[in-house]
């Protein structure tokens, strides 16, 4: 009978001892979960010949979470389509400036590629100079402006390309405004604490696009949140983001910090801080087990899958144009079931479908406003030209309507600064 109490002892013991160290009973400590929006494999009908070679231009290497999702996803369609090894090109580090035109001009000269990819703002001018001089290689570019405001109209091998990646910070947002609402239920903050932090590389539209949708899908579940950004003037400097994540953190007193900024330097800082983390362009869950929560990116295979196959096809392509979600081009990576509040899953579950059936929109312009005023109209540069000439009205139906190649472009254009949010120092981005 005594070993009888004595092992039923132990046992209440060891699952005592379980329940501590999962937090409760009912929560089983399960890491980063399944993938909210997946990257699909890579599945053609079109057979792409032996001798079809393209090339990859990044700014930075896979050091850079921005560059890396680019080479991955480039690597994915070219394994996934065929393409051996030896004909296609990765070439990193390569600076905004004649460093781009001499790379390529070598791919279309030397190595004689058909299709030529760069993944940086500031290459597009030198991409759009070697497109001109070698009209039967397509010339493609992420981010830019230009393609369907070419002065030139002999130039058609020149492309833009981007994606509603507002969606996917929108959904990043809203697990960041349920982990705000658990910690000021839990009186861990008040409500008018509830600061996110935010990182940015430059003050650029692309910039202010992304934090602004982030903000918006937090305030739509969080009303009390607020944010603060500062710039690093970089996209990548691990110690200038970190620098900056402990500044939102300690002055300005952010209680959880997302970015538009590419290294690990931001979530390091909130790691080490043990303050909520979301970061971009893919998981960083192995930088930060205990703070990080989810990411959104841009998926570039089914681009790149796209000016492939219509290459090798011999059709012409999209000047221009913009990834969704119905396309597989806006990803969300697994959330962390550590660290995230109950009733997230519920909650982006619901945004995604919204999304899907084109009922949500971003950028609703009811859910926010500019000086106190709500915008009926707003000119947007859609031609890049940074001049008043040109500028298109980008609201209607009571949104504003961001990255629309069909429309404006593909590239944002979303650059007011509205109500709630605050730039702390702007001239660090100009």
């Amino acid at each position: 009978m005594f070993k009888k109490i004595l092992a039923l002892t132990l046992t209440v013991v060891m699952i005592a001892a379980l329940c501590v160290s999962f937090a409760s009973c009912g929560k089983k400590r399960l890491g980063e979960g399944e993938e909210i929006l997946p990257r699909k494999a890579i599945s053609s009908t079109v057979t792409v010949p032996a001798d079809f070679k393209i090339g990859l231009i990044t700014l930075h290497d896979e050091n850079s979470t921005y560059d890396k999702n680019f080479i991955d996803a480039f690597k994915q369609v070219c394994e996934g389509m065929g393409i051996a090894k030896e004909n296609y090109f990765i070439v990193s580090n390569v600076p905004e400036g004649d460093e781009c035109y001499d790379t390529a001009v070598d791919l279309a000269k030397n190595k004689g590629c058909k299709v030529i990819f760069a993944d940086s703002f500031g290459h597009e001018a030198h991409m759009l100079k070697a497109a001109k001089e070698y009209p039967n290689v397509q010339f493609c570019h992420a981010t830019g402006t230009s393609s369907k405001y070419l002065s030139d109209p002999t130039i058609t091998n020149f492309h833009n390309a981007f994606a509603a990646i507002y969606e996917g910070r929108y959904i990043a947002g809203i697990v960041a405004g349920k982990k705000l609402n658990e910690m000021i239920d839990s009186g861990k903050i008040k409500a008018e604490d509830a600061v996110i932090g935010y990182v940015g590389a430059f003050t650029y539209a692309e910039v202010i696009s992304g934090m602004t949708s982030f903000y918006l899908g937090a305030r739509s579940v969080c009303p009390s949140a607020t944010m603060k950004v500062r710039f690093t003037g970089s996209w990548y400097d691990p110690a200038a983001e970190q620098e900056a994540a402990n500044a939102l953190i300690t002055t300005d007193k952010c209680v959880l910090i997302s970015q538009h900024a590419d290294s690990l330097g931001a979530p390091t800082a909130c790691q080490k801080a043990g303050v909520p983390n979301v970061s971009y362009n893919g998981s960083t869950y192995s930088a930060g087990k205990d703070t990080w929560l989810v990411s959104s990116a841009i998926n570039w295979a089914p681009y790149f899958q796209y000016i492939i196959e219509e290459t090798v096809k011999g059709n012409a392509f999209a000047t221009d144009w913009t990834g969704t979600i119905a396309d597989n081009a806006v990803v969300i990576s697994g959330l962390n079931l550590d660290v995230i509040a109950e009733g997230t899953e519920e909650a982006v579950a619901a945004a995604v479908a919204g999304f899907k059936a084109g009922t949500l929109h971003v950028f609703d312009t009811s859910k926010f406003t500019v000086g106190g005023q709500t915008l009926t109209e707003y000119l947007a540069d859609v031609n890049g030209d940074f001049q008043e000439t040109g500028n298109q009205n980008v609201i209607h139906d009571g949104y504003f309507d961001e990255s629309n190649a069909t429309s404006f472009r593909s590239a944002p254009y979303f650059d007011l600064e509205i109500d709630g949010i605050t730039l702390i120092n702007r001239n660090y981005g100009d």
